[in-house]
Parts: structure tokens; C-alpha cells; sequence
């Protein structure tokens, strides 16, 4: 069978799988994905569940995870490394409880890439491949929720793949449609996270798509339920394109009876006041405290995005153009580090960091030298451009080694100095913790086979 080049697949792949029918394998068998499964004992698999907290806008990880004491002021900025729980190890003074979890930490200060444009940088760290020219949404690479979506992955009425991304009143929505990899992409609609923009911090929140009329009850749900079953058997007799129908209108009305009980995964008025206050009852840590609860009922993968808080006279995000070290101390890092750390504690309490992947990233870092230009935006004397050369990117739980540094930058932190990994090696690592092996294939809308794993996986992140 000829397989026609594609730009998402390279001349090796194109040969590898080519040499798989001399082997007796078939696309059908591919596309099952039949490829050979590493032993657990590798990490492979440990992972049931992830959650993504990613930081819209590129932090600075000179300002964050990866301070510079001793470079001169122009590069080091305005705040001090204080120690963690893990000897040898600092971070920033603003990140006090993220300091004493430590142990629990695996930074990555060696990612780098070379691409600095928000919407596009997006794909490196959403779906370890580079970015699509032109973006046109379905002929960009899946995010990895959509992948394992596609892969049958998750359990009960809730879906496989949801995206938190809260609008608050007056922000400025620049990213939020624009940015690549947060979708299927050229998996199709059908593989498309559920979406969340509702502002989980405000009285009465509820996701809009699933709050039942008020006129309906869910003992009338159930009637119109059983009335539809009931009707789509008989129709499936004569027509078998109905029976694929009905099962996704059995899924629908389950997820409208999940969210609409008592006891419904979006009812975050059900946890203690006190955890609540943990997280921080700000759209970050209520969103956060959202996707524990999703990922606990089943849900593989849940990505939250950081809310656009910016208005005319802040940053927008992290995207520290102007006040960065102002809004870093104020806005930025306090309630991040409330969410992550209290997210670590509640996973540990409840028995479940041992099989759940945690990652914090952004898509890029910020330029080595205060008030350095390197894009067309700039930026003031007390802010950072954009700067794909080096950030840091972390992980936690299932697997992964805690109280760990992987790599590092140069004295400016500019560039990796040692180990630098690129983003599809980092996203490598996580597909192999959530069971996806090497050479596994998926077909696109056209029914054409591509490969969704990218990179090499960190073993030496492994615990």
C-alpha cells in the first residue's frame, strides 16, 4: 500500500512503518495501536491520570524557579532564592509553599525551542510538535487530552478531555481561541476537549452547556431518557446508523445527570470551605480544585489554563512585558503557588499523587536582560520579553523522581548549559507515563495514519 509524504511525518517514519509490512503488520493493526508496550517497570502506564496547569503567557523562570543570585542586577532582577525542603535546591522568596514541597518537585531548567509567538509556541508544550503554518485548526497536531480521548481512555458519564479556561470580566481574550494544540486538531471535532470558560470563584457557578432548564427535572430527564431508548431501538432495526446515535445520546444524558445532581463533579460547593481556601478562592485555585475533582471521577486529562486577570494597566497572563516584578510578587505567583502546592497535599492526602502526573509550564520563558526587545511587543525597564531559548518546566507524582533538577542554564540563564530538552521530549515522557508507547499511530479525518508520539522520553526524570 502506498503511503503519499506528509508534512507531519518524517523520511524515517515514512520508512519504519513502510518496513512493517515486510513484517506481516497492517494499517488496521496500527491504527489499534498495536505497538509494542515498555514494562511498567519502567514507569510505562504508571500515570491514570494528569493534570496540566499551564501558564499563558511565558513566565519568567529567572524570576521563578531558576534565580540567578549572582549575575549582575540588569539579569538577575529584583528577588532572592530562598532554600527548600531539599537541600542544595532554591527557588524564588515567592514561592514559599512551593518551597517546602519540594521533595514532591521535578524541575526541568533546561527547556528550550525557538519559536517566541504566543499562539504558536503553544503546540511545543500542548502537543510536542512544532506549531502549523497558516494555524487552521483542524491541520494542527491533537493536545494530548485528545489523543488519549481517541484512545478510549476514561471511565463513566464524564469526558475524556476538558479544558478550564475561566473568563473574567473585562480581560482581553488573546489567547484563548488563537493559541495552537488546545484542541483534536486534524483528529476531528469528536475529539475536542470540553471547555470551561465559566469563572469557577463566582457564586452559582455552573457550567451553562450541562445546567438543566429549570422546568426539568432529572426525574424528567430519566422519562425522556427511557422514552428515547426505547424509540431508538426500534429504529435501529431498520436503520444500524442509529445504534452508533444512541450511544451518544446515552453519554449525553449521563453527563447532563452527573453535572445536574447533588453529587455532580461540578459542584464545587460539596468540599469543605476549608480546602477551598487552601486552593484560594481565586479563578486559578478554584479551577485547579476543579480538575482534582474531575481527574478523581475518571477523567484522564484535565489542562488548566491561567485566567486572563490583565487589564490596560497590567500584564495580560504572564506575559510580563511591563511590571514584571511587580505583577510576579503580587498577581502572578502567589495564588499559583497557593493552587500547586495545596493540589500536592490534596492528591496526597486522598492516596492518588502515586498515579497522577501534575505539570506546570508555560509555552516559553523571558529574555535573560531586563527591558531586553526580542519581539515586536518589547518591553519596559522593568519588564521581560518573550524567550523561547531556556525556561523550566516541572512535574509531580505518578512516577516521576521528586526533590530532583534536571539540566541547567548558563550563568544568565539564557540557555541550557547542560541536558537542554526540547518540549517534544518532555511531552514524550509524559505520553509514556500515561501508557501511550512509542510508534503509536492514529488516522486523521482523511483516514490517514500519523504518528501522535514525538520525542524520546527523560528517563532519567523516572523514578
Amino acid at each position: 500500500m502506498a503511503l503519499a509524504a506528509s508534512p507531519r511525518r518524517s523520511r524515517r517514519e515514512l520508512l519504519r512503518v513502510g518496513s512493517l509490512g515486510l513484517l506481516g503488520l497492517s494499517w488496521a493493526g496500527l491504527l489499534r495501536g498495536q505497538a509494542a508496550a515498555p514494562s511498567k517497570s519502567d514507569g510505562f502506564g504508571r500515570a491514570k491520570r494528569c493534570i496540566l496547569l499551564f501558564m499563558w503567557g511565558g513566565p519568567a523562570h529567572q524570576d521563578t524557579w531558576d534565580l540567578k543570585p549572582d549575575a549582575p542586577r540588569e539579569f538577575r532582577g529584583e528577588f532572592r532564592p530562598i532554600p527548600t525542603a531539599v537541600p542544595g535546591i532554591h527557588i524564588c522568596e515567592h514561592f514559599p509553599k512551593l518551597a517546602r514541597q519540594m521533595s514532591r518537585l521535578c524541575l526541568v531548567r533546561s527547556m528550550t525551542h525557538d519559536n517566541g509567538d504566543h499562539t504558536a509556541a503553544t503546540s511545543y508544550l500542548l502537543t510536542g510538535q512544532p506549531p502549523v503554518r497558516g494555524g487552521a485548526l483542524r491541520e494542527q497536531w491533537p493536545h494530548m487530552g485528545s489523543v488519549l480521548a481517541q484512545l478510549g481512555r476514561g471511565r463513566g458519564a464524564l469526558p475524556p478531555f476538558v479544558s478550564m479556561r475561566p473568563k473574567l470580566e473585562n480581560d482581553v481574550p488573546r489567547f484563548v481561541e488563537e493559541s495552537q494544540g488546545q484542541f483534536a486538531g486534524w483528529l476531528g471535532a469528536a475529539h475536542d476537549p470540553m471547555t470551561i470558560d465559566a469563572d469557577p470563584s463566582r457564586a452559582g457557578y455552573q457550567v451553562a452547556e450541562l445546567a438543566l432548564q429549570p422546568e426539568l427535572s432529572l426525574r424528567r430527564l430519566a422519562g425522556r431518557r427511557d422514552l428515547r431508548d426505547a424509540l431508538d431501538r426500534r429504529l435501529a432495526h431498520a436503520a444500524p446508523a442509529f445504534a452508533s446515535q444512541d450511544s451518544h445520546s446515552r453519554r449525553a444524558y449521563e453527563l447532563l445527570s452527573a453535572a445536574a445532581s447533588e453529587r455532580g463533579a461540578f459542584n464545587l460547593e460539596e468540599e469543605p470551605l476549608r480546602l477551598r481556601e487552601r486552593y484560594g478562592l481565586h479563578p486559578h485555585g478554584q479551577s485547579v480544585l476543579q480538575a482534582r475533582r474531575l481527574v478523581e471521577r475518571g477523567v484522564p486529562l484535565v489542562t488548566v489554563f491561567w485566567p486572563n486577570d490583565g487589564t490596560k494597566n497590567v500584564s495580560v497572563y504572564w506575559d510580563t512585558h511591563s511590571r514584571n516584578f511587580s505583577d510576579l510578587k503580587t498577581r502572578l505567583m502567589p495564588p499559583a503557588d497557593q493552587a500547586f502546592s495545596a493540589l500536592l497535599d490534596d492528591l496526597h492526602e486522598r492516596r492518588m499523587l502515586e498515579d497522577t502526573l501534575v505539570i506546570w509550564t508555560g509555552e516559553f520563558g523571558r529574555t535573560p536582560r531586563v527591558g531586553q526587545r526580542s519581539s515586536d511587543a518589547g518591553a519596559g525597564a522593568d519588564g521581560r520579553d518573550h524567550w523561547g531559548g531556556c525556561f523550566t518546566s516541572v512535574l509531580a507524582g505518578a512516577g516521576v523522581k521528586g526533590g530532583f533538577v534536571y539540566g541547567s542554564s548558563d550563568k544568565t540563564a539564557a540557555y541550557p548549559a547542560e541536558n537542554p530538552v526540547a518540549p517534544r521530549d518532555l511531552i514524550a515522557t509524559v505520553y509514556h507515563l500515561m501508557g501511550v508507547p512509542e510508534g503509536q499511530v492514529l488516522a486523521d479525518m482523511a483516514g490517514r495514519p500519523q504518528f501522535v508520539r514525538p520525542g524520546s522520553a527523560l528517563r532519567e526524570l523516572l523514578a
